[in-house]
């Protein structure tokens, strides 16, 4: 893919756009590997472009001329650059202003961001069709989302009708912004807990809240000092039957491209048998992967009352 196919690409990925979060190009995933290093996606007037690993200076300056020139077609007055090769991974802003106070919206809901040198956004946008399904299975259930950062899947409970939400995460800032972005949506915080535990280490007190209708496990792949999916995993899930109801709903996140979704299902029939592999919540078209099973994995256990 050249460059004007890629422009290419992007007008026809920018049809209909609106102030919704659109990935409009997803080169991570291998399709187009001679772009392996190159996101871009719309963030209402903004366009956010990542590099991955750095390259020739010429094309690096050929791209952001296209992207210029692409733009001057579409809605967005700003474009900023972030190279997430390098430490901290800084943003240059290359058109426009970029204001402080930014969020996304999904689905009508609103999630603070940090574009500004920052790994992280405090927005993870391939996890959208599993907070659509929290959304859709929370309609009076208490809840519990483990690792939740900023608390995306809370807010996706609450609207979907959760009678509590238990959010449980090492980082306070997180769960700072976690709430604010509660009430980002207009939504009541007095059944939504926030608990800045490690999560190895509190199962006692997050069994306090009571049992859970519908629990989230969606861990880092890996977090120094404190969880790895290889190693860790196993330690959750084999604690799960001290905080699920009689039927519990599991949706359980996976983003570790070296585990797929049999190291998920094998650790549930080893550890935790009472729950059923029901499905794999089906990933966005935009991030596709030449093999899915390196990408994102969104499964689905079912625990039932009648297991013995």
């Amino acid at each position: 893919m050249k460059i004007e196919e890629l422009k290419n690409h992007l007008q026809n990925n920018s049809k209909n756009l609106s102030n919704e979060f659109k990935r409009l190009f997803h080169g991570r995933g291998g399709v187009y590997d001679e772009w392996s290093f190159l996101t871009i996606d719309s963030i209402d007037k903004i366009l956010s472009v990542a590099l991955y690993f750095e390259i020739q200076s010429g094309l690096e300056t050929e791209l952001i001329g296209m992207l210029k020139e692409y733009i001057q077609s579409t809605s967005h007055t700003i474009i900023i650059l972030q190279r997430r090769y390098k430490s901290g991974s800084p943003t240059e802003v290359i058109v426009g202003e970029l204001k402080e106070d930014i969020f996304v919206v999904e689905n009508g809901m609103k999630i603070k961001l940090n574009l500004r040198s920052n790994q992280n956004s405090g927005y993870f946008a391939d996890m959208k069709n599993g907070r659509e399904f929290v959304r859709e299975n929370s309609k009076d259930k208490n809840v519990l989302n483990l690792f939740s950062y900023t608390c995306a899947f809370s807010i996706a409970a609450m609207l979907g009708g959760a009678k509590s939400v238990v959010n449980v995460d090492m980082s306070k800032s997180a769960l700072t912004t976690g709430r604010a972005n509660h009430h980002l949506n207009n939504l009541e915080t007095k059944n939504v807990s926030f608990l800045p535990y490690n999560i190895l280490k509190s199962f006692s007190g997050i069994r306090r809240k009571g049992l859970y209708e519908l629990i989230i496990i969606d861990p880092p792949t890996l977090q120094k000092g404190s969880f790895e999916a290889s190693k860790d995993y196993i330690k959750i899930i084999a604690k799960l039957s001290q905080l699920a109801s009689d039927n519990c709903t599991v949706l359980a996140c996976l983003n570790s491209p070296d585990l797929d979704s049999s190291y998920l299902i094998e650790l549930f029939k080893e550890v935790a048998p009472e729950f059923s592999f029901v499905k794999r919540v089906q990933n966005l078209e935009e991030f596709a992967n030449i093999n899915e099973e390196r990408g994102l994995k969104n499964l689905v256990f079912e625990k039932t009352a009648s297991y013995v």
